[in-house]
């Protein structure tokens, strides 16, 4: 199944054709009043050129998935939110379930989450996973290690699976678990965690005590690294890398080894960051946007001087998941851009980067809630969609 796609007027009610626009978005923001704090802060224009894409289906039918990973014979590693984790062949076929996968809490925004291979799996077949771990009284983010045994056809086990790093405090609840897993260039792993959504405990993303709405920094132990920014600090989670976090389903690194995140706002707000160590990244005390119910967060402020500012925020919303930056050929314009999933936005968000800011921003009209991207060896560009309970695998190549 191929189609045609190229940047359109993907939000609802809006009139004028995408090229006669200067923004991809044309609403009026939900934070009234708001100000960026500074002109490239929000809003980018579209590029020159705007990315032109035949699009195709590599897979469907598939249970509701969370991310995937490529494996290096083109395979693709998948979880499923519900707690199966199983190969999707490079045909597009689904191969068993792979068994050992640990329960899984699949309530509300729950279950089975992010995976990554080991910087060195080729030679260890190592994987790690993110999942929402039932806990007496709660849950919470977990990060498991495992070795993928896996056959020719793709069907296997997991083995070995040892829990390296739990989220703390356990929480009752059934949103914002985050969550993404990045290995840094020197083999240290970046989790990205939510506040658990609630006002009661969403405060504890301002607490250094607490592990709710953090960058967390850790070996492929699950241990701190030596040089965290707060390992001296006492009563610090040694693990800390950034706080002031909402909700993060969206982390990569760029060509120089750095990590970027995109977290959900509330009403208005998602946020792209590049989270430095220590740094307070101000939720819910400081935050763009305004609650679900239409009133202010906390003071209402958007600015502080004990807090960094996102380096792009968005109002209306994306509903970021999923990110991976574009170091490939076969987009030669997309070369250094970040394609970010959006669920609400149903597309790709492109940000096309120019020193550390965002100089332009479009959309790849995917028509379906997009949770994860990924650049394949090739160059192409892989899409996991949801909807209907289901979703898709689809693979994105140059307008031919």
């Amino acid at each position: 199944m191929r189609a045609a796609i190229t940047l359109a007027a993907l939000l609802v009610g809006t009139a004028l054709p995408a090229l006669a626009q200067s923004t991809v978005e044309t609403r009026p923001p939900n934070g009234v009043g708001q100000q960026p704090q500074s002109t490239d802060q929000t809003r980018a224009p579209l590029p020159a050129t705007p990315v032109q894409a035949d699009l195709a289906v590599v897979a469907e039918g598939l249970p509701r998935l969370w991310s995937m990973e490529f494996l290096p014979d083109g395979a693709m590693l998948v979880t499923a939110k519900e707690g199966r984790m199983f190969v999707v062949r490079a045909d597009g076929s689904a191969a068993p379930d792979l068994l050992g996968v640990p329960p899984v809490d699949a309530r509300g925004q729950g279950g089975l989450l992010d995976v990554a291979l080991a910087p060195d799996f080729a030679s260890t077949q190592e994987i790690y996973f993110s999942f929402s771990e039932p806990r007496d009284g709660g849950n919470g983010t977990s990060v498991a290690r495992a070795k993928l045994a896996i056959d020719a056809e793709g069907a296997g086990s997991l083995e070995d699976v040892s829990v390296i790093f739990r989220q703390t405090p356990t929480y009752d609840g059934d949103k914002h678990y985050g969550s993404r897993l990045v290995f840094g260039a020197q083999g240290e792993l970046y989790v990205t965690v939510g506040e658990r959504s609630d006002a009661a405990v969403r405060v504890q993303a301002q607490d250094i005590g607490s592990g709710l709405g953090k960058v967390f920094r850790i070996d492929r132990n699950g241990a701190p690294l030596p040089d965290n920014p707060l390992i001296a600090t006492q009563g610090a989670l040694p693990e800390i890398w950034s706080l002031g976090h909402r909700n993060m389903q969206s982390a990569s690194l760029d060509d120089q080894g750095r990590l970027w995140t995109v977290e959900h706002g509330p009403r208005g707000g998602d946020e792209l960051n590049r989270p430095e160590p220590g740094k307070n990244y101000g939720w819910p005390e400081v935050t763009y946007g305004v609650s679900y119910g239409g009133q202010p967060i906390g003071d209402g402020i958007t600015a502080s001087e004990t807090t960094t500012q996102p380096v792009y925020y968005w109002d209306p919303v994306i509903a970021p998941s999923g990110m991976a930056f574009y170091d490939a050929d076969l987009f030669p314009t997309l070369d250094g851009a970040f394609l970010v999933g959006g669920l609400v936005a149903q597309s790709i968000v492109v940000l096309h980067m120019q020193d550390d800011r965002v100089a332009a921003e479009e959309r790849i009209s995917i028509g379906a809630r997009v949770r994860d991207v990924k650049v394949a060896p090739d160059g192409a560009i892989f899409a996991v969609t949801e909807g209907g309970g289901g979703s898709q695998i689809l693979r994105l190549t140059p307008a031919s």
